[in-house]
C-alpha cells in the first residue's frame, strides 16, 4: 500500500496509550488477585495454620520468582532496543534498500528482526511505521509476525533455555520464518489491501512529524508505557507457571502433555492467554520441557510471538477485526501443522 503521506511529509505513528494501559492494570490486578487467592486457599486449608507457609507455597514462589528474575533484563533490553529504532532509525534507511520482487522482498522483510531485535509489543508501532512509509500490508505482516522470533535476543534466550535439545530451536527460527512468510503472501493477495487497515489508522497517516527535539521526551514516555504493558504480562505469566507446576496434579501434566495432539493446542492455548514477550517465553516453557512433547513446546514458542490476548489488543489500532481473525486462523493452523509434525518425527 502506497503511503498517503507524501516523502517530505511522513506521519509519525504513535501507540495508542488507551488501549494498552488498561491491558497492564488489568493483567497486574489478576495476577496479585490470583496470588491471593491461592495463598488463602492453602492457608484456610492447611492442616496446620500456624504453618501457613508450607511446602507448596514455598515452591510457588520459587518457580515464580526464577522466571522473573531470569526475564527481566531481556524485557528492559527488549524495550529500550525497540524506542531507540522507533525514534533514531531514518524512516526509509531500510524500506529503499529492499528488494523489488515479492517474494525475495518478504523472504527479506521477514529477516529484518536480526537488525531489529525488539519483540513483539515494540514491533506493532515499528510495524505501523513501516507501513506508513512504503510497506505494502503483507509486507508489514510479515515483519510484524517475524520479527519477534528472527531477532538475536529471542534466539540467545531460546538457545540458553534449551540448547539443541530435540532441534527446538531450529524450529522455532524455521516455523516462525515459514509462518510469516505464508501469512503475507496470503495477504499480498488482496484485491483492496486499504480495506484491512482502519480508519483510524489511514487517518494517522497523514498527521505531521514531530519535532526532533521532543524526542528524549517522547523516548522516556515510551519507556513507561513499554514496561507499563509487559511487566504486567510476565508478572501473570510467571505467577501461571508456578501455579500450574505447584497446583496442577503431575499425573494430569504428564497424561496431557505426552499425548501428541492434545500437547500442542494445550500449550498453544497457554501461549495466548498469557501473553509472554518473546524475549522471556522460552524461560517460562522450560518449565514444561520435561513433561510436554516438543512438538507442543515448538508450538507454543512460534504461535505466542505471533498471536496472544496482548498483541491482538495491540495490532486492532491497525488493522480490521475481520483481518485479525483472518490472521489469527491462518497462524494457528500453521502452528498446530508444525508442532504436530515435530511430535510424528519425535
Amino acid at each position: 500500500m502506497t503511503s498517503p503521506t507524501t516523502r517530505g511529509r511522513r506521519a509519525r505513528i504513535e501507540p495508542v496509550r488507551p488501549s494498552r494501559r488498561p491491558l497492564g492494570t488489568i493483567g497486574l490486578t489478576i495476577g496479585i488477585a490470583a496470588v491471593a487467592l491461592f495463598a488463602a486457599i492453602r492457608i484456610v486449608t492447611a492442616d496446620d495454620r500456624s504453618d501457613a507457609l508450607s511446602d507448596a507455597v514455598q515452591d510457588f514462589v520459587t518457580l515464580s520468582a526464577s522466571v522473573v528474575i531470569e526475564s527481566l533484563p531481556f524485557v528492559f533490553l527488549g524495550i529500550v532496543l525497540s524506542i531507540a529504532v522507533q525514534l533514531w532509525l531514518p524512516p526509509d534507511f531500510l524500506v529503499r534498500r529492499l528488494p523489488t520482487n515479492g517474494v525475495v522482498r518478504r523472504a527479506v522483510i521477514s529477516l529484518l528482526g536480526i537488525l531489529l531485535p525488539v519483540c513483539e509489543c515494540g514491533n506493532v508501532p515499528l510495524a505501523r511505521g513501516l507501513l506508513q512509509r512504503g510497506l505494502t500490508v503483507g509486507e508489514s505482516m510479515t515483519f510484524l509476525l517475524a520479527a519477534p522470533i528472527l531477532n538475536p535476543v529471542t534466539i540467545i534466550t531460546t538457545y540458553q533455555a534449551f540448547g539443541w535439545q530435540d532441534g527446538i530451536l531450529v524450529w522455532r527460527i524455521v516455523g516462525g520464518f515459514v509462518i510469516a512468510n505464508l501469512v503475507g503472501w496470503v495477504f499480498s493477495r488482496h484485491p483492496d489491501p486499504t480495506s484491512l487497515l482502519t480508519p483510524a489508522f489511514q487517518a494517522a497517516c497523514a498527521r505531521e512529524h514531530a519535532d526532533a527535539s521532543a524526542k528524549p521526551r517522547r523516548g522516556a514516555r515510551m519507556f513507561v508505557d513499554e514496561t507499563s504493558a509487559m511487566l504486567p504480562a510476565l508478572f501473570v505469566g510467571s505467577a501461571i507457571a508456578g501455579f500450574i507446576q505447584v497446583a496442577v496434579s503431575r499425573d494430569i501434566l504428564i497424561t496431557l502433555g505426552q499425548n501428541p495432539v492434545l500437547s500442542v493446542f494445550a500449550l498453544m492455548l497457554l501461549a495466548f492467554v498469557v501473553a509472554l514477550c518473546s524475549n522471556v517465553d522460552a524461560f517460562f516453557v522450560l518449565a514444561f520441557g520435561s513433561t510436554f512433547m516438543p512438538g507442543a513446546i515448538v508450538a507454543f514458542l512460534v504461535f505466542g510471538p505471533m498471536v496472544d490476548v496482548k498483541m491482538l489488543a495491540l495490532m486492532r489500532t491497525t488493522f480490521t477485526t475481520r483481518t485479525l481473525v483472518q490472521l489469527t486462523t491462518i497462524v494457528a493452523l500453521a502452528s498446530a501443522a508444525l508442532g504436530l509434525a515435530v511430535n510424528l518425527a519425535a
